[in-house]
Parts: C-alpha cells; structure tokens; sequence
C-alpha cells in the first residue's frame, strides 16, 4: 500500500498527459492502452517502488501536462485499486499551489474513470494473460480523500469490477 507523505509536496512524473490513450511502462514500453483518453494526468513519484514493483502510480489533476514533465503537487487522496490480486492504489494530487481537496465533479469523474479502468484491465487479463503477474482479481475500490462521493465522509464507493480468478 502506498503511504502518501504527511505534508509538503511530491513530484508526480506524467506518464499519459490529460486526454492521452496510453499507458507506458517503467521500462519505457507500452502498458496500457485505454479505450478512453484519460481525463486527467498520470504519472508516478520517481523514488522507492510501490508493491507491484513499479514506482507508485499518481493522477495530478488540473491543466494538461506534457509526458515526461515532472509538477509538484500535494497529495489529497488515493483511489484504492487491486490489479491481478496486488494492491496497486494511485495517489491523487492537485498541482502545486491549488487550495483545497477534490470537487464532487472530480470524484464522480474520478470513480468513473477507475470503475471503467478496472473492467477493462481485467478482461485484458482474461484474454491476453497478465503479462508473467500473478493472477488474481482486478478492482477498483474506490476513493480515500476523506469525503464521499455524495458529499459525505469517508470513502467513495464503486462497484467492483471482477478480474481472472474472481468468482
């Protein structure tokens, strides 16, 4: 599980800039390819690798970023994300300066996107292997920002999107 830091700003390195279909791999090759543009920036925190053994994943949101740019941003939530039975959270950041935590309009968009993720990396697993990862379950959980997606507290909730081995 990532852990983000307690306070102070972390430098999110953009993988797929807003509005991007692939996703690149720590090793510079293809990842992923969404059948959606993302909508919003990811990235990693270049550092100590999180438990996929990838460094730890990262959506900055805000304006769209070039790929391979480096923003410092503040670290407001994380969407909670099992990838073939690995724990594979994504931090949420705001760039830099941005007061405040996620709107409602970035949650619902947020689970949307995540939701949609989920099914789609797990049939890809289904059908073309899990590229030498264990196989286990796909899903998204949902996100920890403190707030809920209808406006109260806690965790925002998503249904869950069942990967290889699920049943």
């Amino acid at each position: 599980m990532i852990t983000p830091p307690e306070a102070g700003l972390v430098q999110v390195r953009i993988e797929v800039p807003r509005g991007g279909f692939v996703k690149w791999g720590a090793d510079g090759g293809v990842d992923f390819v969404s059948p959606l543009p993302c909508p919003f920036n990811y990235g990693s925190l270049p550092g100590p690798l999180a438990d996929d053994g990838d460094p730890p994943d990262a959506v900055l949101l805000g304006p769209r970023r070039a790929r391979g740019s480096v923003v410092r941003g503040r670290v407001v939530g994380r969407a909670l994300f099992l990838d073939q039975g690995r724990r594979d959270d994504k931090l949420l950041c705001v760039p830099e300066g941005r007061d405040g935590g996620l709107s409602h309009a970035e949650r619902l968009q947020l689970v949307a996107f995540f939701a949609l993720y989920a099914r789609v990396k797990a049939l890809a697993g289904r059908l073309g292997g899990a590229r030498g990862r264990s196989s286990g379950q796909t899903r998204f959980e949902g996100l920890d920002d403190g707030c809920a997606a209808g406006g109260g507290g806690g965790r925002s909730r998503a249904r869950e999107s069942r990967g290889a081995g699920a049943r």
